[in-house]
């Protein structure tokens, strides 16, 4: 599995590359590669997760898909390397979650411009 696991990770390396030069992404070897790459990933992932846990990242998916999409690489990578003793539990990828979150926390400061008005504001002209 871990040639598999390899060339598809080249396809997707190499469908990148195309892309970035402007080659066509129609080309139907590439649709092949991306849709084995898929079939990997989910086998990993159903490896990994429990029902529910599967399920949450399936509605995750459906409402914020780039957070996702982190959230299956962590695990795959964690899964890769050897660091999962057992199934991903529910609550677990919730830990999972929040770690991501504060990872990929944005902070939006607010910046007022205030402009100089010529008139003084101590004058009330009602």
């Amino acid at each position: 599995m871990a040639d598999e696991e390899l060339e598809a990770l080249r396809q997707q390396r190499l469908a990148e590359l195309q892309a970035k030069h402007g080659d066509p992404s129609g080309d139907p070897s590439q649709q092949e590669a991306k849709q084995r790459e898929a079939e990997i990933r989910n086998t990993i992932l159903a490896q990994v997760l429990d029902q529910a846990a599967r399920a949450r990242l399936s509605n995750l998916a459906l409402v914020k898909p780039d957070k996702a999409k982190a959230v299956e690489n962590y695990l795959i990578q964690m899964a890769r390397f050897g660091q999962l003793a057992g199934k991903v539990s529910e609550q677990g990828l919730i830990e999972i979650l929040e770690k991501v979150s504060q990872q990929t926390e944005k902070k939006t400061t607010v910046k007022f411009n205030r402009r100089k008005v010529l008139d003084s504001d101590e004058e009330d002209d009602y």
